[in-house]
């Protein structure tokens, strides 16, 4: 199988550097933007051009290959997330979107191959700052290249610590950020939103923030991250403390399983519903 993700790797390799391109060119362009569940959650034309150059190359290579992709899931009749053994890619275009809009520059495609629903393959690229995070199972993971770790921090009185606001205006997920930032924020180092899911959790790979936490997100925003955290060695868990699953919409990952179990005694609990539910 080596040969066959080989040549998934450089396939895929080739074309996020490919659409990286354009979102780089686009970040200060004017937009046309339209809403999706909320008057704050955006998606543009870059998005959705992205997101198909990305679905039309790999096809062409892997025609057997399955997609889960952030546009095409939301313009679909069912917003379930149908997830199967067979070797799948779980694209999220512009991870961030709101910040591309805005010109700010923390955005990035994030893409994974999942087979028999593990990743296999997984890369985070923010093209704007030029930073290519990419992740093989078993093979480390490295930024640009060169070998990352997650940082060895244990005490969530030293951590820096990445939480999302989200786009979501629904009163529950409203109160879940608002009780942690209170509970965290006389706790930690510090607290830093991004506005991207998979950004925050490459920080954590390379150990540029030492835990990452975020309930009320998609597949999409979480798979490549799940597969770089744990090439670094770093942990991927449920925050309620069990096994991370990548349809939940709930992610916890920290540089230590220390820190991570720290948070979990921390940290006040919200579950969405799944991205497998209808």
């Amino acid at each position: 199988m080596s040969a066959v993700y080989d040549h998934c790797y450089k396939t895929v390799l080739r074309l996020t550097q490919e659409v990286g391109k354009l979102i780089r060119t686009r970040i200060n362009e004017a937009k046309t933007v339209n809403t999706k569940d909320s008057e704050i959650d955006f998606v543009t034309e870059t998005d959705k051009e992205v997101e198909k150059t990305l679905i039309n190359g790999l096809s062409a290579e892997f025609p057997d290959h399955k997609f889960v992709g952030e546009e095409s899931t939301s313009e679909g009749t069912s917003q379930k997330v149908v997830l199967t053994d067979s070797p799948t890619w779980v694209i999220d275009p512009v991870d961030g979107t709101l910040n591309f809009v805005h010109g700010y520059p923390h955005v990035c495609v994030s893409i994974a191959l999942l087979v028999e629903k593990v990743p296999e393959i997984a890369i985070i690229y923010n093209p704007v700052v030029n930073q290519m995070f990419t992740a093989r199972k078993g093979q480390g993971a490295f930024l640009n290249d060169q070998p990352i770790k997650a940082s060895k921090t244990e005490d969530l009185s030293k951590a820096l610590v990445c939480f999302e606001f989200g786009c979501s205006r629904n009163p529950e997920k409203m109160n879940f950020v608002k009780e942690n930032v209170l509970k965290l924020f006389p706790q930690v180092h510090g607290l830093r939103s991004l506005g991207s899911a998979a950004l925050d959790m490459a920080m954590v790979a390379c150990g540029g923030a030492d835990v990452y936490l975020e309930a009320g997100i998609h597949a999409w925003d979480i798979a490549a991250g799940d597969l770089i955290v744990r090439e670094a060695g770093g942990v991927v868990m449920d925050p309620s403390g069990g096994p991370f699953d990548v349809l939940s919409r709930r992610v916890l990952c920290a540089g230590t399983k220390s820190l991570a179990e720290q948070m979990v005694k921390t940290v006040t609990q919200y579950h969405p519903p799944r991205d497998d539910a209808e």
